[in-house]
């Protein structure tokens, strides 16, 4: 018989990381980064025998100028759902507590799989839930991305490396002799990055958070052990170096073009042998300079890491305008996902994505940059909504996401006039 579980934070968090289900989103941490932003938590736990076969972590937050709230949990239950009893054990629990919130609606979206998992579908749609279905994995109808990129990092390095797509396998190479060097931030780099993110956000154009964000992410995840802070500096004496090294090879095929019997194959080679020594060259007298006014190095890129059990995120990465041939941002990932690999994750997850999209879709970029990782779709079964107070739900997820639609559209048509 599936009972009511009272457990401590670090029984949920040690569940939740052991689980298959089990995403950083539903770590206990995870809920305290939420505090600054108007969310507020509750726990709950089933089992059979005093053993947990099921937990969530429910996020609420208040409906503006309302007594309701929301209840959320995000990337929960965390269960295996061929369990009926368990799932419904669960429901039920969560039902009283959003009763208690004053709860419109629970909402959940389990990180599990879509393909064999209809059923599960068809489970949780016969216990009351409305199904989002399965929408685009960048869709603003829902609130997680329902389909992710996720690397297979339980390989060595050979083979990691090897599962990544032909150009980009040539780029990680070369960034790890261009100079750059990887290193874990501690909390007062913060702001560095934050600046790193602002430039990245002015270039891309997107917005991006204040530091009050990133500071509680941390603040609440790195002393579990859940979050890291990356930086990536370009060390002038080491990219003087390779610079060395590579007008070297240059010289070197210069001096084994000018022996190639064709002349015309000669000329070419030679053509664009002395563009490369000429750009080469360029980027080594830069470096000189950057060696004397900045000895110490510059900022280059950076990125917030995350890790729940087996599974480890790329969360959030920013980098500079600047010295971008020297591929920041290819040694930081690569670094990431050794760390990732070192300290027991299977998995390293690039985020949400929209999968195979047409080239003017505003999300083509996206995913041409996480797909030459190794990576596979993870493709999740999508939100579902157990509607507690009818008439709110509609106002709060049908009329006002219509509305708001019908003013975006409005404003678009009316700056064309």
């Amino acid at each position: 018989m599936v009972e009511l579980l009272n457990i401590t934070d670090e029984m949920h968090d040690e569940f939740v990381m052991s689980h298959p289900s089990g995403d950083l989103l539903q770590l206990t941490s995870w809920a305290g980064s939420k505090e600054l932003t108007g969310w507020y938590s509750r726990r709950i736990a089933v089992g059979r025998n005093g053993k947990v076969e099921g937990a969530a972590l429910l996020l609420f937050k208040k409906v503006p100028k309302t007594f309701f709230t929301m209840c959320y949990a995000s990337r929960g239950f965390v269960c295996d759902y061929k369990d009926k009893e368990v799932v419904r054990a669960l429901l039920e629990a969560a039902k009283k507590i959003a009763a208690d919130e004053k709860s419109y609606t629970i909402k959940i979206d389990p990180d599990i799989p879509a393909e064999g998992n209809e059923d599960t579908i068809e489970y949780l749609k016969s216990l009351g839930f409305k199904h989002h279905g399965l929408t685009d994995g960048m869709s603003k109808d829902v609130i997680q991305p329902r389909t992710t990129m996720v690397t297979d990092i339980s390989v060595d390095d050979k083979l990691l490396l090897q599962s990544f797509e032909r150009n980009n396998r040539t780029k990680v190479r070369n960034s790890l002799r261009a100079g750059t060097t990887v290193y874990k931030a501690a909390r007062e780099e913060l702001p560095d990055f934050v600046k790193l993110m602002k430039e990245t956000g002015e270039r891309d154009g997107f917005l991006t958070r204040d530091i009050t964000y990133f500071e509680s992410l941390y603040d609440n995840l790195n002393p579990e052990g859940h979050m890291e802070l990356f930086m990536v500096k370009l060390m002038p004496e080491e990219a003087l170096q390779a610079l060395e090294n590579d007008i070297a090879k240059v010289e070197k095929d210069i001096r084994k073009a000018e022996k190639i019997k064709d002349e015309q194959k000669k000329q070419n080679q030679l053509e664009n042998l002395n563009k490369r020594m000429a750009k080469v060259q360029a980027q080594f007298e830069g470096m000189n300079e950057i060696q004397r006014t900045h000895p110490d190095g510059v900022l280059l890129s950076g990125a917030l890491y995350a890790q729940a059990g087996h599974k480890s995120y790329y969360l959030y990465g920013a980098s500079s305008n600047d010295f971008r041939e020297f591929l920041p941002n290819h040694h930081m990932q690569w670094h990431m996902m050794q760390y990732a690999r070192e300290h027991g994750a299977v998995t390293y997850d690039f985020g949400g994505v929209s999968v195979e999209p047409d080239k003017e879709d505003e999300h083509f970029g996206l995913w041409q940059f996480k797909k030459v990782w190794g990576t596979e779709v993870s493709d999740k079964i999508g939100e579902f909504d157990y509607v507690i107070n009818r008439p709110l739900y509609t106002m709060a997820e049908v009329m006002f996401p219509l509305f708001q639609k019908s003013k975006m559209q409005l404003n678009r048509i009316l700056k064309r006039r």
